[in-house]
């Protein structure tokens, strides 16, 4: 890590089930808001259980109509969380963004137009797709198209690891930041995967939630006794990183300092957790910013409410922090937002930099019934207000193995 070189945060974008734009998706954080949902839909009937995380998409957006024909749904809902973050950070129109590189994270990117395409070519027989098909469905099109949006011209870069994409995305970011190859940096993570083939893989793992018919918003449960599995949800979170002294010589306003990035691999099974390879994520994450266990607030936890999951998050939180452990609140926002897969580790580092900056922890909400195996202050269903923290620490462990963490830091006063 470079001495002089530090990463800060100067813009907030982001689209999710609990609110669209930073100011909404703050207020359903403090509310303990549920954006988990029945879907409705033409294939609704089909589903075995019915609860997702969902974007109202909005009705103004950063992307013309006359555009969105070209564009899967990930690449339009990355495109507007990035232009609220780019418009935060005051960089719209600034010369500077000419040489900012831009690093996203998606897991499966344009699965909407690949769902039409197979629809169009063995449902219906069409014996012609649409032509923009491969450029719409492609893993880079999100980044493409924001690059195309600003101008920048730096280096481009698209992360798919799974449910750690985002975080990937915006550690490499700040590496690179630190190591002097940018100044400035979009880095976050989009996905729209609620389709119906994308849905019924994912019940044929038998990792989804079951919902109860009647109130499908309460599905979510991380670190309840009850719990049945995640979420799965849609959604983008984008931030602007910039190099501070950049930052404050053009009088930008700065949310936190990315402080921290660790990220290790299991190298153990493709779906069974590890609390060895998440704790050695965080350890590194903690060596990199140059803290200790005890500086740490709070954990915006990965909590996806899977049975193995959350106790193999809680047992590599204990290993970390040792007592600590038991001082430290940690909740995870998935059971108000679910699991947004490759955009969960930007949306999440959003909302603990937001906790940071307007002193309060965000809730585990539905969690009435804590499992004794999950021990831990996991913040349970209100969130809590008057909190000063110095030190925010975001998980994000997938599939595969791929484990990233991201430490933010309020800036020294």
């Amino acid at each position: 890590m470079s001495a002089t070189r530090k990463v800060c945060v100067t813009g907030l974008g982001a689209l999710t089930p609990i609110g669209n734009g930073i100011p909404a998706f703050l207020a359903g954080l403090q509310a303990g808001r549920s954006g988990i949902r029945a879907m409705q839909s033409d294939f609704s009937a089909k589903l075995a259980y019915n609860a997702f995380g969902i974007v109202d998409m909005p009705s103004v957006a950063a992307v013309p109509r006359s555009r969105t024909g070209g564009l899967d749904r990930y690449s339009i809902l990355g495109l507007i969380a990035a232009h609220e973050a780019v418009g935060d950070a005051g960089l719209v129109g600034h010369p500077a963004l000419e040489s900012a590189i831009l690093a996203v994270g998606t897991g499966m990117g344009g699965a909407e137009s690949v769902q039409q395409g197979y629809e169009e070519l063995l449902l219906r027989g069409g014996a012609r797709l649409n032509p923009l098909l491969v450029v719409k469905s492609m893993n880079n099109a999100a980044a493409a198209h924001i690059a195309i949006d600003f101008g920048c011209h730096g280096q481009s870069l698209t992360y798919s690891t799974a449910c750690s994409s985002s975080a990937i995305a915006l550690g490499e970011a700040a590496r690179a930041i630190r190591s002097g190859h940018a100044d400035i940096a979009i880095a976050g993570g989009t996905e729209a995967l609620l389709t119906f083939g994308t849905i019924a893989a994912w019940q044929a793992l038998r990792t989804l939630a079951i919902p109860d018919p009647e109130h499908p918003q309460t599905a979510c449960r991380p670190f309840s006794a009850d719990r049945t599995g995640l979420v799965l949800a849609e959604g983008a979170g984008f931030v602007v990183l910039e190099e501070e002294a950049h930052a404050r010589a053009r009088g930008a306003r700065v949310h936190a300092r990315l402080s921290g990035y660790g990220a290790r691999t299991d190298a153990s099974h493709l779906t069974k957790p590890d609390p060895a390879g998440q704790s050695a994520a965080m350890r590194a994450a903690l060596a990199d910013a140059g803290l200790e266990p005890g500086d740490i607030g709070y954990i915006n936890a990965h909590g996806t409410a899977t049975l193995a999951g959350d106790i193999t998050e809680t047992e590599a939180i204990k290993r970390v922090f040792g007592d600590h452990a038991r001082r430290l609140a940690v909740s995870s926002t998935k059971s108000m937002h679910g699991h947004l897969m490759g955009a969960t580790g930007a949306v999440e580092f959003i909302a603990a930099v937001l906790a940071m900056e307007h002193g309060f922890l965000p809730p585990t909400i539905n969690l009435h019934h804590p499992d004794p195996a999950c021990d831990l202050d996991y913040v349970p269903n209100a969130a809590r207000q008057g909190v000063v923290l110095r030190h925010v620490m975001s998980n994000s462990f997938a599939f595969g193995g791929s484990n990233a963490v991201l430490i933010a830091s309020r800036l020294p006063q």
